[in-house]
């Protein structure tokens, strides 16, 4: 989670330096401006899975690739930005048992803000899947938030849906 709050601030600073360097440029766009990043980088990730080892749980350590893909257009007073992370060949073992998992899924966020005054819209969808050999031993995990800002700056709307399964 530490990693997700660091690289969100990471893309608000990029937004923010855009946005600055657009403003004082004084340059006015007739089109969308639009970015896109793809990166692939490791990572490591220790996730309890409580229905692993019997039902009694355990630490299981996942490794692979993450692909992320950022994309930010900015279209008139408009900001929409779209991100996208998904394990790419991640593993797992389990520090307990050692057995071997798998680890599948996508987490997607869309935002769309106003560069200056105005509503804003921010959806975050999380759906992550450590698979175990055998039975009973997958944890599948969904999160869903959705928040809506009106043009006061008030928040009107907080949708939130989560699940964690063992199947």
């Amino acid at each position: 989670m530490k990693k997700f709050l660091f690289r969100r601030k990471t893309i608000n600073s990029l937004l923010a330096l855009t946005v600055l360097t657009l403003t004082l440029s004084g340059v006015a766009l007739s089109q969308a401006l639009a970015i896109t990043v793809n990166q692939f980088v490791p990572f490591a990730l220790l996730a309890f899975v409580p229905c692993a080892n019997g039902g009694a749980g355990e630490l299981v350590l996942v490794q692979g690739t993450l692909h992320l893909q950022d994309h930010i257009t900015i279209n008139g007073n408009r900001a929409a930005i779209k991100t996208h992370a998904q394990p790419q060949g991640a593993t797992g073992v389990g520090l307990t048992t050692g057995d071997i998992y798998n680890a599948v899924g996508v987490t997607q966020e869309e935002d769309s803000a106003p560069l200056i005054g105005g509503a804003a819209e921010f959806t975050f969808v999380n759906n992550f899947r450590i698979i175990g050999q055998g039975t009973d031993n997958n944890l599948q995990v969904h999160q869903t938030l959705h928040l809506t800002v009106n043009a006061n700056g008030d928040l009107t709307t907080i949708v939130t849906n989560q699940s964690i399964e063992c199947q």
